[in-house]
């Protein structure tokens, strides 16, 4: 009564069991690496490329043998013809031989091993003395040949098995006997015996090379593997390495150029722009804080020496005062510190148009006439035919308006301010020079850092975040700014900008996501 469940249950076993074992070996560790995967792959492969040349070698030794075979028996077939004569009388057929000459005895009596001649009814005349080739000398046999030669003109090649299991390999034709106008059947053998040793001993040393060629090539390429594995493990360490006080941790490579090689590179490079990012991130945290940390403390101690002292409403009136021009200054170095790292990161959007810088700089230089006067300083713009090139004006614009707020303010008066622009090949070069104070060359390689300035008396000086915010712009536009100074001379600030459409760096990070 219970039988039947138990024999389902025992039959849902058995199909489910190679699943289980498959998902068994899937969750081994051993077999999900990287390195068994190689390996097993190369020993796969290898074993495929064995079995098929096994096989294509095995196909080609049979089939040269059988080749040699038959060539062999032809040539032993026209010359036991040569040494079979016919009777002028009887037309009986008779060996012509010199019974004293041991060489022509020995070479009939290998002819005779395996051979019949037989005449046209089927009826032998001659044939081996080898009790075990009965199925050689059958009369239909040879009457069946003989029809099918004389049909086809061409001799029958066959194989067959003597009584005593041994494979021969049979040619037989006919012969003709001109004067009596009979024709004769003529069959000669050969054993397979030997041919058949070759292609045993050929596939049993293939069996034996086979699986000795399979360990070995398992152990190279497990070993192989290994090797060329290790520069990922020496990848893997350096990343388990990476820690917030070595983030700019290089792998040695390993001299081959090749595809490991590539990686460590990328690994290396990836290594590098991940520490200057951290430095950015904690230069720019150290910047800030320094910055905040002044107007935050002008606020809080005007507001507790009016909170404490102030004994009259004008007193905290002009506390109050004080306190919001310093909230008023920290809000704009708030504003600039956030534009300077979006434009850093590519964070604000290029709505880029073609533009020509001429006329921007046109429009520009009119507008800054009013505090160029201020300052008696002579604002100059030398057009020299159009300059387009495909730019965001708005940010072109901010570059600009920086660049000649600086000249003005650091321009004795009787000075000038010259604005430029020009096409050259493919880019275009924007120029802003002066007859300033200049910067001194010791200077000149930090200028475009976030908060640095130039030591100077000028009681006007600015966040030192302007020309930081210049180059981060010209930079995600896909140019370059230069800058040549000398003390007492002036300075000359040009810019180049590709003259054709150039992806931003936001553009771009879209792009490859």
């Amino acid at each position: 009564m219970h039988l039947r469940p138990l024999n389902r249950q025992f039959l849902k076993l058995l199909r489910e069991t190679p699943n289980m074992l498959r998902t068994k070996l899937r969750q081994i560790r051993f077999f999900r690496t990287l390195r068994f995967r190689l390996a097993s792959t190369f020993l796969l492969l290898l074993t495929a490329v064995l079995a098929v040349m096994g096989f294509v070698g095995t196909r080609t030794l049979k089939t040269v043998l059988a080749n040699q075979s038959e060539d062999e028996l032809k040539e032993e077939l026209a010359s036991l013809k040569g040494w079979l004569v016919f009777d002028s009388r009887s037309g009986e057929p008779n060996w012509d031989v010199d019974r004293t000459d041991p060489e022509e005895e020995a070479e009939v009596s290998r002819l005779q091993a395996v051979y019949v001649l037989a005449d046209e009814q089927g009826r032998i005349d001659k044939a081996t003395s080898d009790p075990t080739l009965q199925p050689l000398i059958d009369r239909n046999t040879i009457l069946s040949e003989l029809a099918q030669i004389q049909a086809t003109h061409q001799p029958v090649l066959k194989t067959l098995r003597g009584t005593d299991n041994i494979p021969y390999q049979v040619i037989s034709s006919t012969m003709a006997d001109a004067l009596h106008g009979r024709k004769w059947y003529v069959a000669e053998g050969r054993s397979l015996v030997q041919d058949q040793a070759v292609l045993r001993r050929f596939r049993r040393n293939f069996w034996i090379f086979f699986p000795i060629a399979l360990l070995a090539c398992a152990v190279v390429s497990w070993y192989s593997a290994a090797a060329v594995l290790s520069s990922l493990g020496s990848v893997e360490r350096a990343a388990k390495e990476i820690t917030g006080s070595n983030l700019g941790l290089q792998i040695r490579k390993r001299g081959a150029d090749d595809e490991l090689d590539r990686l460590i590179g990328s690994f290396n490079e990836m290594s590098g722009r991940l520490k200057a990012s951290f430095e950015q991130i904690r230069q720019f945290s150290t910047d800030v804080s320094h910055e905040l940390r002044t107007p935050l403390t002008a606020i809080q101690g005007q507001l507790e020496v009016a909170l404490f002292t102030a004994t009259r409403k004008e007193q905290l009136q002009e506390a109050i005062e004080n306190a919001l021009q310093d909230v008023e200054r920290l809000s704009n170095l708030v504003r600039a510190l956030l534009l300077l790292s979006q434009s850093e990161t590519g964070q604000i959007p290029m709505n880029k148009a073609a533009v020509d810088l001429n006329e921007l700089l046109g429009e520009l230089v009119d507008q800054f006439q009013i505090p160029a006067e201020a300052h008696n300083v002579k604002l100059i713009h030398a057009p020299s035919g159009q300059a387009w090139c495909e730019v965001d004006r708005t940010q072109i614009e901010r570059v600009v308006t920086n660049l000649l707020s600086n000249a003005i303010k650091y321009t004795p008066a009787g000075g000038w301010v010259r604005a430029s622009a020009s096409a050259a090949e493919s880019n275009v070069r924007l120029t802003v020079e002066d007859s300033g104070v200049g910067i001194p060359n010791d200077h000149l390689p930090y200028i475009f850092d976030r908060f640095y300035r130039v030591p100077d008396p000028n009681p006007e000086k600015g966040l030192g975040l302007g020309l930081s915010f210049v180059a981060a712009i010209v930079k995600a536009h896909g140019g370059d700014i230069q800058v040549t100074s000398e003390p007492g001379k002036g300075s000359r600030f040009e810019i180049t900008l590709p003259a054709g459409a150039v992806r931003t760096t936001a553009e771009s990070a879209v792009l490859q996501s």
